[in-house]
């Protein structure tokens, strides 16, 4: 069953040379999770941080720390990021041989579990991870860097997950990550997605990272599912836009399917 949106900022849009200042802002901001790229300039174009980071920002706040290991190979990786503070760990099958096993690890190391798909990794690689796992992250751009535009095909993998979720009767968080904006935002929770991972989608105002707008990123696409959010039930279906709020977000998740 589909649950309450929640946002979780992502710090590679944050000041490196502040990041206790940023996550701290973030907080009192109203995010929900504190989303941790780690990335290793092999399974992505890109290099980020380790476990140092996460330890060293885990007594700026009392967030879940949500880390997105896009690294390969994981497994060796694992015990250091959760004796850093990580909350959940998330992998990806390509990672690694064993991605079962590598769940497996991260249960029995007291963590809750992700599993990340990427654009061209198909819904069904989920088939028998989803009885394990805590949360899917569906990849809506390429990993590796911020700042690119919302892969529009993710919405049908999306709409796929959620079915399958529901399935399972389990309560499994469904997460988004790659181009999240106002418009975006709206089309993701529209296909079942119910936590969002932002970073360049925050208008800066406060300070670098844009802290203030955590709620106004959040308002923004919450007004239009009328204030069902902070009453902590499920999101409420697309077909409740307003033609006029929102012209072409008027897509239900069995239109969004059928594209």
């Amino acid at each position: 069953m589909q649950q309450r949106s929640r946002i979780a900022p992502s710090i590679l849009s944050a000041d490196f040379a502040r990041l206790g200042d940023e996550v701290r802002s973030l907080t009192a901001a109203g995010a929900d999770y504190i989303h941790v790229d780690v990335m290793d300039g092999h399974f992505v174009p890109n290099l980020t941080i380790g476990p140092l980071v996460v330890k060293a920002l885990r007594p700026h706040t009392t967030l879940p720390f949500d880390v997105h290991l896009m690294i390969s190979p994981a497994d060796p990786f694992l015990e250091a990021f959760a004796a850093a503070g990580a909350d959940i760990l998330t992998v990806h099958p390509e990672a690694g041989p064993h991605i079962h096993r590598t769940v497996q690890r991260i249960k029995a190391l007291g963590l809750k579990a992700g599993v990340s798909l990427n654009p061209a990794t198909p819904a069904k690689a989920l088939d028998y991870l989803l009885d394990d796992v805590d949360l899917v992250l569906v990849m809506s751009v390429n990993p590796g860097f911020g700042g690119q535009s919302f892969i529009t095909s993710q919405l049908r993998k999306i709409v796929a997950i959620r079915k399958a979720i529901d399935a399972t009767g389990r309560q499994i968080d469904l997460e988004v990550d790659g181009g999240i904006d106002a418009v975006t935002a709206v089309q993701a929770i529209a296909a079942g997605a119910d936590v969002l991972v932002a970073g360049t989608g925050f208008a800066p105002q406060a300070n670098s990272f844009g802290c203030r707008s955590c709620l106004e990123f959040r308002m923004s696409f919450q007004v239009t599912f009328l204030p069902v959010y902070a009453a902590s039930r499920p999101i409420m279906p697309i077909s409740v836009l307003s033609a006029e709020t929102s012209p072409s977000l008027m897509t239900s998740p069995a239109r969004i399917a059928a594209n």
